[in-house]
């Protein structure tokens, strides 16, 4: 009996030991934000006019967001602070933001190209994309869980999506966190964090897995 006890305690302590030197100096004993959904298949058009897939945002932390150029309401003051991330991660390789047009109709490749301009940005950390607006408001709601309650779901010409909040996608296509608010300071000190936390995070073998981008990943 003395024997098992010492041998059960042996292998208790030997199992902590190797518990402790696996997490030791890293942050895999952190608890992690949670996964809240999967970025779908998408191809829009960069203020380049070139072609942008979610294959794009593959082994990169990004930020996501929606607006348009002519907004004299909350976008101004979405984008002054999205320029305060865009300033703290710019020197990140594995960093990047996403800026939607919810307003395609106005806001076309060569009027995205001037408003990218005026903000002095690297277009290659900071792309803003355009396209069919039945797609756009699709990847914002079923990718990026972007949308304004008041929306009408029935006709896409009645529907205009003018939301505050942005979304954090991990470098594995993953939507991680929750949606965060960004009017509030206190939201976006959090999300800055979080983007820390997620660019120690490794990419998966290899990169965004086909699977990842369907409703039901594996």
């Amino acid at each position: 009996m003395k024997k098992f006890i010492g041998y059960s305690i042996f292998f208790i302590v030997l199992a902590a030991l190797f518990l402790v030197f696996s997490f030791w100096g890293t942050d895999n004993w952190k608890a992690k934000s949670p996964v809240i959904n999967y970025v779908k298949p998408f191809a829009f058009t960069t203020q380049d006019g070139q072609r942008f897939t979610e294959k794009d945002m593959a082994g990169k932390v990004t930020v996501v967001e929606y607006f348009f150029t002519t907004c004299k309401g909350i976008c101004p003051r979405l984008n002054t602070n999205m320029k305060d991330v865009y300033e703290t991660f710019k020197d990140e390789p594995d960093f990047m933001i996403v800026s939607h047009t919810c307003d395609p109709e106005t806001d076309s490749v060569p009027v995205l190209k001037r408003y990218s301009d005026s903000l002095k940005v690297d277009t290659h950390k900071w792309v803003f994309l355009t396209g069919r607006k039945d797609s756009l408001y699709q990847t914002a709601r079923n990718s990026y869980l972007l949308d304004d309650p008041n929306n009408n779901l029935v006709d896409i010409k009645d529907q205009f999506l003018h939301t505050q909040f942005f979304a954090v996608v991990d470098k594995n296509g993953q939507v991680r966190g929750h949606v965060y608010d960004g009017l509030k300071k206190d939201e976006l000190a959090s999300m800055k964090e979080d983007i820390k936390k997620l660019l120690k995070e490794k990419a998966g073998a290899n990169g965004f897995s086909t699977s990842i981008f369907t409703n039901n990943p594996q």
